[in-house]
């Protein structure tokens, strides 16, 4: 793999939207740089790097001071990468490693205490998955004595046979992407209904990040009325994300677009204030 994909916008706008302080974008990655954090051999594609200096260059434009890095596949189960930012960020930067369920206790004390807050499982055909849903509920009991959360990334038509089996997670659960969900099948498709109804369980909470993943292209209007039913019905549950820099994506969103966004799926301050500062903070103990 010698062509490197370009995945993220290299000037990002400003958005019109001014975010509360201690705003925090509670989904990103790190890519590289390479030559100091290699990409694992088998990958599906290979990215021009995005590193911390580009992220934290984008949070300043975007009015953002709080950040959740979740770990990538391109990175493997080596999260040097997140470390190295939340170090030049401590208490405002934390993160989301990937990891076996089988991974040892005190390698998870010593994740928490570098500032990692959950692990993270991928059911996503382009992320191989090799944990069964044993092994990681079994990982679960583990994961809550020590104050970290389960957080899963699944493709839609999954919801059906593991909702049952989320439900039994130990920890509290986070679900990326609006359960990634196609929105132009609107709000009473079967995929969607299952969702919301495994939202009742106050364990589960939902990232409302990537409706520019859920539809095919701006203005993003099947996803944004998906994700405001969401913020509405479980305020106390949902926090946001830019997903950037936008990997194994159908076009490359512009991230000032995504923050105004969030003042269509928030239509009061308090549940801006929920969504960007409260939810982010007390789930993930921001200080």
């Amino acid at each position: 793999m010698t062509d490197c994909i370009q995945t993220y916008e290299t000037n990002p706008q400003k958005p019109k939207l001014t975010l509360p302080p201690l705003s925090c974008d509670a989904h990103c990655h790190i890519f590289g740089p390479a030559e100091r954090f290699p990409y694992v051999p088998h990958r599906n594609f290979t990215p021009v790097d995005a590193p911390k200096e580009t992220l934290f260059a984008l949070h300043e434009l975007l009015g953002i001071q709080r950040c959740v890095i979740v770990q990538t596949a391109l990175h493997g189960f080596d999260n040097a990468v997140v470390v190295d930012a939340m170090q030049a960020r401590p208490g405002t930067y934390l993160g989301v490693a990937l990891s076996s369920a089988k991974v040892e206790t005190t390698t998870l004390k010593a994740m928490y205490s570098q500032g990692f807050r959950g692990i993270r499982f991928n059911f996503m055909a382009h992320l191989k998955n090799s944990d069964s849903m044993e092994d990681i509920l079994e990982l679960t009991k583990r994961l809550v004595e020590l104050n970290m959360h389960l957080q899963v990334h699944f493709s839609s038509d999954l919801i059906h046979d593991l909702a049952p089996l989320l439900k039994k997670s130990a920890a509290p659960v986070m679900i990326d992407h609006i359960g990634r969900v196609d929105a132009s099948l609107g709000e009473n498709h079967q995929d969607f209904q299952a969702l919301l109804h495994l939202m009742d369980d106050p364990k589960m909470h939902m990232k409302v990040s990537g409706v520019d993943r859920i539809v095919k292209g701006v203005p993003y209007t099947q996803g944004i009325h998906l994700a405001k039913i969401m913020v509405d019905r479980f305020t106390d549950q949902c926090v946001w994300g830019t997903d950037w820099p936008h990997p194994n994506h159908h076009h490359i969103p512009q991230d000032g677009t995504l923050v105004d966004i969030i003042s269509q799926i928030t239509d009061t301050p308090e549940k801006l204030m929920h969504i960007m500062v409260k939810n982010p903070e007390r789930f993930y103990g921001f200080k």
